[in-house]
């Protein structure tokens, strides 16, 4: 890897680290101004503020494990972060939507296993609700993984697009119809 290949990446990595002190800081925002109190009203009706503790993994679920599945979780996101870094720097330099998403996926990552580790659960404060339906409450770096991943579901289905298709292989090889 060259040397601006390797800055690049590097930018990518800071770029994930900005979004994981976003994470931290808004998560100790809502220990300090929501865990005690009511919750806020940002757009009424819509989004609040709500204090939670998760400690399973998303929407709750493999909640009520006790210590066995904190640290089971946590190898699990450690595993998780390693092979996304993994892939992070075999994947080309010129792949910016990949790289975006994992620098995104590996903040997210790091963000919720560093609150089960410290915490013994994951800190969520984001409540969206739209009448009747309620989303589960959430934060940062829950974004973060949402958001990676679908720019890598995004990217495999622009990646088809890329490839040609057998007929204009057919007419490129002189064997169309």
């Amino acid at each position: 890897m060259n040397k601006k290949d390797l800055i690049w990446k590097l930018g990518y990595l800071a770029a994930g680290a900005a979004v994981f002190m976003l994470d931290q800081a808004t998560k100790a925002w809502a220990i300090r101004r929501l865990r005690f109190r009511t919750d806020i009203s940002v757009i009424d009706g819509f989004l609040n503020f709500s204090y939670a503790q998760n400690t399973g993994v998303a929407f709750s679920m493999f909640d009520g494990h006790g210590d066995a599945g904190r640290w089971a979780l946590s190898v699990l996101a450690f595993v998780a972060a390693s092979l996304v870094l993994y892939f992070f720097w075999k994947t080309p330099r010129s792949d910016d939507r990949i790289l975006g998403a994992l620098a995104l996926l590996l903040a997210g990552i790091v963000g919720n296993v560093s609150d089960r580790v410290r915490l013994g659960f994951v800190v969520d404060f984001i409540d969206v609700q739209f009448g009747n339906w309620h989303y589960p409450t959430f934060n940062i770096a829950d974004i973060a993984i949402c958001t990676g991943a679908g720019l890598l579901i995004l990217d495999m289905f622009l990646r088809k697009d890329r490839k040609p298709d057998e007929k204009n292989k057919e007419e490129q090889d002189g064997g169309g119809t």
